[in-house]
């Protein structure tokens, strides 16, 4: 038997999403984005317990699950991703714009829970839209905070590569120097490759 691992993660890094492709034709349509400077990010993937009675008893117990949420705290979302993820209008002048009938794109997610020994908890989200986030701004008190940005989305089951029924979420570790499971994440996930540092020549 494999030995367990016990370290827990401590940070978060490698947030990346692509569009995914509604014609079928491949996974996913451009190229894999990166967003840097993820801060926290949640997933919530509520499960009830559903029970059935007789005689006075529990005749049996079912699982229904809810609906995937993701809250993203990010130290700022560039508009660029937020015009891919949202599916907002702009004009030839740079303005971008909210409106009732945004359409947002559905997508694939990807990033890393980190361990201080550099090995990397990776989580895949399947296929989800995102959510316009709410507009805040607060007056300078004395010394300068930063103010972050978050975003939700909400997820569902897709079909993924290597798995007999639908996903929504697929994960899988490495240890410190390997990519393993990195690389078949992205592969499950996007239909592609990690995106390296350098692109190749």
């Amino acid at each position: 038997m494999a030995e367990k691992n016990y370290k827990a993660t401590t940070g978060v890094d490698e947030f990346y999403y692509a569009v995914l492709d509604e014609t079928k034709a491949a996974v996913i349509t451009g190229s894999v984005e990166r967003v840097e400077f993820l801060q926290n990010i949640t997933v919530e993937m509520p499960q009830t317990a559903v029970r059935a009675y007789g005689d006075n008893k529990t005749a049996e117990i079912a699982v229904a699950a809810g609906n995937i949420t993701v809250t993203g705290g990010f130290h700022k979302l560039p508009i660029e991703d937020k015009k891919v993820l949202l599916g907002l209008e702009s004009t030839a002048e740079g303005l971008h714009s909210y409106g009732s009938e945004d359409s947002p794109p559905y997508v694939a997610c990807v990033f890393a829970k980190t361990a201080e020994d550099g090995s990397k908890e990776w989580v895949g989200l399947t296929k989800g839209i995102f959510l316009r986030p709410s507009i805040n701004g607060q007056t300078k008190q004395g010394e300068t905070q930063f103010q972050g940005e978050q975003i939700s989305a909400e997820f569902m089951d897709r079909d993924v590569t290597g798995f007999e029924k639908e996903k929504s979420v697929v994960f899988g570790f490495d240890e410190s120097g390997n990519a393993t499971q990195r690389d078949a994440l992205f592969q499950a996930v996007f239909g592609a490759a990690y995106p390296t540092a350098t692109p190749e020549v």
